[in-house]
């Protein structure tokens, strides 16, 4: 049974844990992306800049929808004492934030746009994630052994890093893997 508004889905992001996300709400879905660069002004905050992000990309899709398409959009940040950890350039900048992450308590926030041909809500999800210490050997392993540099803070949740650096998670668990369904799953019945 499905009980979702008989929307065309389109999902604008090529991350393989969105889609696996979303898939996993039984949602039939296609994927379609236009190239944006994930900029936005200094003057934003914590929880405005996801938001920002997630309404630029469905700005680009303006006026490709059809009538009946419901576009989902997205955008996960790494906020740390002010700083936002973006996705590591190579190994040296995902060991400094790994590094910066050790110890310490960060929010993830994802910001997600539903737009469609008439209406559009934008929202944020938040959720906060303590780290233990992380030895320098945990770092260099999970660095050498893992994909680092596609993540935002250059971490997946759902690798090993995770496994066993971290220590408490206040909120939703699948927002930091990329995607906070509970609350789109909420967001769609009601859009």
């Amino acid at each position: 049974m499905n009980w979702f508004p008989p929307y065309n889905y389109i999902l604008a992001s090529r991350s393989p844990r969105r889609i696996e996300l979303l898939s996993g709400l039984g949602i039939p879905f296609t994927v379609k992306t236009i190239e944006t660069p994930e900029e936005y002004p200094d003057s934003l905050g914590m929880l405005e800049i996801p938001v920002y992000l997630a309404r630029r990309k469905a700005g680009t899709f303006e006026g490709q929808l059809q009538s009946n398409d419901l576009l989902i959009a997205a955008d996960t940040i790494v906020w740390l004492q002010r700083e936002v950890l973006g996705k590591p350039v190579n190994a040296d900048d995902a060991r400094m934030m790994l590094k910066k992450l050790s110890g310490n308590t960060h929010q993830v926030v994802t910001g997600v746009c539903l737009k469609s041909k008439k209406k559009e809500k934008c929202f944020h999800v938040i959720t906060h994630v303590q780290f233990k210490e992380l030895t320098t050997e945990e770092i260099d392993y999970y660095i050498s052994h893992y994909h680092p540099y596609d993540k935002a803070g250059a971490y997946g949740i759902q690798e090993w890093i995770g496994m066993i650096g971290i220590s408490r998670v206040e909120g939703s668990y699948y927002n930091v893997v990329g995607l906070p369904v509970q609350r789109l799953y909420t967001e769609i019945l009601t859009f």
